[in-house]
């Protein structure tokens, strides 16, 4: 690949693409401007504006996030890569994360939910950790409104469609309706795993010359600006922005999944990155920014399948089921035979470099040219002054006495018991736990509705 400049103008030029599109604002784009010393293209542009999204930067949140305890004894991994870890005795640890999908399940409940199982699946075995259970964190309005109602059904279905047939079981769970979220349900999933402490692997780029490799299933133009569609505000026109919403194929990842644990037995990989928001783009600055080093890539070389894709759609599509490998030089063949006996396709589609840059080639055309730590680094931070809403206090103080009605003479006691049991918040919510498989790997010790929590046993222990 022969470097070509990238051109160079005045800062302060109109923007390559509308500042709308990739989720900027004018100051944030100005600020972009001076630390490049020139004016971004289009690609460059769309880059920056989903790693600065709060989906993947945490521009608003990141102060907030760091109030938390993140350290103690048995802590081996903390905030910084794909999932948290925490040693559990015996030589092992227990690997997880949770992850929201909500804007996605708004606009397509059913593929905004499957996929939101499924990239916080790949946060775990990015990680070396084989996934043993799935759990959900649901928020839903009123069960009275048919558009509620609609998003109920297609969460609670993609759900159990990804998780069941991706062989891992769904133990629990939480639902919860109120007024507040119609139209905007919260769906967060979360996966845990389990693995030898000794061999956590790390999301991070290393040693000069070491082939990457893009793994899983071909990319296409689904989820383009997805980052910055999850970092957005919700509107009337969701409907629009369905092309935003992936789709997934859990029996696909499955065999991911077994390939790249097979993959990481061999000694062979260096870092390990699963494509999630911001597909390409986020997993290729991770990696470099996290190890210090750069990465060069070609797009041209990124299986496809859907043609005339430019690079600003190959690096910003969140086509699902796809991993960034990186492996030692000379062990590219080793890798592949595995991949192909799961009937998975990769190819080499750079290499890790010292410039500490994101060099980005279209063939023999360079089309980004970037600092590693400019994406992740450079992110803005705010730091935001809240004001407490009119009236919380009231609801936080409440007069009991004023809002508890007198009983009604001849008050009919069991038809009120009956009511309370029907409501939602109170309910059994063994009509949604029941259509998700919870005995598959045969660890589950207790299963939903038998305990306020599942158990699952660690096998060998």
């Amino acid at each position: 690949m022969s470097a070509e400049p990238i051109p160079t103008v005045e800062a302060g030029a109109a923007p390559a693409v509308p500042l709308a599109e990739v989720g900027l604002s004018p100051a944030e784009y100005a600020h972009l401007c001076s630390l490049l010393d020139r004016t971004p293209n289009a690609v460059e542009l769309g880059m920056v504006g989903a790693m600065w999204s709060e989906h993947c930067g945490y521009k608003n949140s990141r102060p907030l996030l760091k109030l938390f305890p993140t350290h103690g004894p048995r802590v081996l991994q903390g905030p910084g890569e794909n999932a948290g870890a925490v040693d559990i005795g015996d030589g092992l640890a227990v690997v997880f994360k949770i992850e929201s999908h909500n804007h996605p399940s708004a606009v397509e409940p059913v593929e905004g939910a499957a996929t939101g199982v499924g990239g916080i699946v790949r946060d775990i075995f990015t990680m070396g950790a084989r996934p043993i259970a799935l759990l959900n964190s649901l928020r839903f309005g009123p069960l009275d409104e048919p558009r509620t109602r609609y998003l109920f059904g297609g969460v609670v279905a993609g759900i159990g469609r990804y998780g069941n047939a991706i062989g891992v079981p769904t133990v629990g769970g939480e639902i919860y309706c109120h007024p507040s979220y119609s139209g905007n349900p919260l769906v967060n999933a979360l996966c845990a795993g389990i693995i030898p402490s000794a061999d956590l692997m790390r999301a991070r780029a290393a040693g000069p010359g070491n082939p990457v490799l893009l793994v899983g299933a071909d990319t296409g133009r689904d989820g383009i600006h997805g980052a910055t569609f999850a970092s957005d505000t919700l509107d009337a026109e969701n409907e629009a922005k369905r092309p935003a919403v992936q789709v997934g194929n859990p029996f696909l990842e499955k065999c991911l999944i077994e390939a790249c644990l097979e993959l990481l037995q061999t000694g062979i990989v260096v870092g390990m990155q699963d494509l999630g928001a911001a597909g390409l783009t986020s997993s290729v600055v991770e990696a470099a920014s996290r190890g210090g080093v750069g990465i060069r890539i070609d797009v041209a070389q990124v299986p496809r399948r859907e043609r005339g894709m430019n690079a600003y759609e190959i690096m910003l599509s969140e086509s699902q089921e796809r991993m960034l490998v990186v492996v030692q030089r000379g062990a590219e063949a080793q890798a592949d035979a595995i991949f192909a006996r799961w009937g998975l396709h990769s190819a080499r589609i750079g290499e890790v470099t010292t410039s500490g840059r994101v060099e980005i080639f279209d063939g023999p055309r360079q089309v980004v040219d970037l600092p590693a730590t400019l994406l992740t680094d450079e992110c803005p931070v705010y730091r935001r002054e809240g004001a407490p809403a009119p009236g919380l206090a009231a609801l936080q103080h409440p007069d009991w006495a004023a809002l508890l009605p007198p009983e009604p003479p001849g008050a009919d006691y069991s038809a009120a018991w009956r009511a309370l049991l029907a409501a939602p918040n109170i309910a059994s919510k063994a009509t949604v736990y029941r259509t998700y498989d919870h005995t598959i790997g045969t660890n589950t010790v207790l299963a939903p509705g038998h305990a306020d929590a599942a158990v699952l046993r660690v096998k060998g222990t």
